[in-house]
């Protein structure tokens, strides 16, 4: 069939991904090819010290997003789209969306951005002996519950940001293991939540008296390749206001951005691992065993089809880079040049290929918010320099470019040089690696391992939960997950891997002293600025 003939048929797939800065649809034809997409752009609100989103802002996003897919299929192909033959939702993980028993939202989403859930994320970790992070779904809960929060009793359903669309389109409150793993620990064995924490949970919070059990008020956990029910008609309208978007469409499990962007990277499989590199960072490595302790700066969770992973997750990476741009672009616009801002992204990327391996001594810290990997719990972004560093252009930049790697650095340093953790390949994908060479050559430094960069990259997190869909459509009998990435996604597809240079390598480490260093500077600027 021809693209046009699959999208008429309906023999296509559908991912639609919530990120923090941007909503995005792709529609996808055989082996997972791209064939149309759309997107809406929103931002995260800080309100009384929550950052949120409106359930509004949820509904408005998706129906515009999808609505500019539509456009798209109508540009490309010249026909309309009322139905595809796959599904799937996927978002940023973790958070606190908590329901009454009338569905209704009983205080604003909570997102993962937010770090006031310090003291019960220390309790949980003490109890669990398993990291337990503040942005986790658990720790929101029991936050609640040590604040004393009026809506706590009520509960009776709590869930992500994916889990809760998946939920208003379907009817199935559910979840994939991924998105699940970073709500509550997974036990390997079972793919299920771990039952013994489960009941030592359910024992600490015994004398509050609540009438729900945790286990009751948890979506119900799913893994690759299951079907999570279909499209409902009030599904589809709620997605498409317009009424074509035909109802009845499988969909496949829920899924964090996370398990979206290890599909997307072909990196599901053991001694695989991925960087997404956004508006925050995150590392994630397919491991061969357990590790030997608990560490605090990293995450266990699993891949969509339930494996384990070592996951480093830090709030910060772009966001102080796309700043500086930004100030660069007003520059240009006050000497009256209209310079398009991929090509300043571009030259200024290019540009600190140029500086010294260790950024000749300046030091930057890109902390929008909280970085909890290195101890922080606001942020405040901060650039540090000697009247005897060597301070051009070009270190300016990479100082940016390092300091965007640097939190992410700390936890993975634990994983590679503590835990001895085996990489064969490591895959990037985000906005970072967007510039070719630069992002790339400055994670290999980082990582001191060969990073690969994939042509379907650019597609991102929507791209993998429509593959994620399609797996669940296609599949053959116990065929994994990985063995459907590679045989049908990932065969003969080009890409570029970068191995690591030796003096970036050892000026990274140089930076990076400086850098754990300087954070006492990082504390005193928070501190002092609140």
């Amino acid at each position: 069939m021809s693209d046009k003939e699959l999208i008429v048929s309906g023999k296509t797939s559908l991912g639609i991904e919530f990120g923090s800065t941007r909503i995005k649809a792709v529609l996808t034809g055989e082996k997972g090819k791209p064939l149309a997409s759309g997107s809406h752009e929103w931002e995260n609100k800080y309100i009384d010290g929550v950052w949120t989103y409106s359930l509004e802002d949820v509904w408005n996003g998706i129906q515009d997003c999808y609505a500019d897919l539509v456009k798209d299929v109508k540009k490309q192909y010249d026909v309309e789209l009322t139905k595809v033959g796959a599904m799937g939702i996927s978002a940023m993980m973790h958070g606190y969306l908590a329901f009454d028993e009338k569905d209704e939202l009983l205080v604003p989403f909570r997102t993962w951005r937010n770090t006031i859930t310090e003291e019960a994320a220390d309790k949980l970790t003490d109890l669990f002996q398993f990291n337990i992070p503040q942005r986790w779904s658990i720790s929101h809960l029991y936050q609640a519950i040590l604040n004393k929060e009026e809506h706590v009793p009520s509960v009776k359903f709590f869930t992500t940001l994916a889990g809760y669309v998946h939920w208003k389109l379907t009817g199935e409150k559910v979840l994939g293991v991924g998105d699940a793993s970073g709500m509550f620990p997974i036990e390997a064995t079972s793919g299920q939540y771990d039952t013994n924490m489960i009941s030592k949970f359910n024992d600490l919070v015994a004398p509050c008296g609540f009438d729900w059990k945790l286990i009751d008020i948890l979506p119900k956990v799913l893994t690759a390749g299951d079907t999570a029910g279909t499209l409902t008609a009030e599904g589809a309208k709620l997605l498409d206001p317009t009424g074509k978007l035909e109802a009845g469409i499988p969909m496949c499990p829920p899924e964090g951005d996370a398990g979206t962007g290890m599909t997307a990277t072909n990196s599901v499989a053991v001694r695989t691992g991925n960087v997404s590199a956004g508006t925050s960072i995150f590392a994630m490595i397919v491991l061969e065993k357990d590790l030997s302790k608990l560490y605090k700066q990293i995450d266990m969770v699993t891949t969509p089809d339930g494996a384990p992973v070592a996951m480093v997750h830090c709030n910060n990476c772009t966001s102080d880079l796309n700043a500086w741009v930004n100030i660069f672009d007003q520059f240009a616009k006050l000497m009256g040049m209209d310079i398009d801002k991929n090509d300043l992204y571009g030259k200024l990327y290019t540009n600190a290929l140029n500086g010294d391996a260790d950024c000749g001594g300046l030091v930057s810290y890109n902390y929008f918010s909280g970085e909890p990997v290195t101890g922080l719990d606001e942020g405040a972004p901060l650039f540090v320099r000697k009247s005897t560093d060597n301070f051009n252009l070009a270190n300016f930049m990479r100082a940016h470019l390092y300091s965007s790697l640097a939190a992410l650095k700390a936890g993975l340093d634990l994983l590679l040089k503590e835990e001895n953790v085996k990489i064969d390949e490591m895959f990037g994908h985000g906005g970072l690696f967007k510039t070719k060479g630069v992002g790339q050559r400055f994670a290999a430094a980082a990582m001191n391992s060969a990073v690969s960069v994939m042509e379907t990259a650019g597609e991102g997190g929507a791209w993998g939960i429509a593959v994620l869909a399609e797996y669940m459509k296609e599949k053959k009998a116990g065929e994994s997950l990985s063995d459907y990435l590679n045989n049908n996604i990932f065969a003969g597809q080009k890409g570029e891997t970068l191995e690591p240079v030796k003096e970036d390598v050892e000026g990274f480490e140089k930076f990076m002293d400086r850098y754990m260093k300087g954070l006492v500077i990082e504390h005193a600027a928070v501190d002092s600025l609140k």
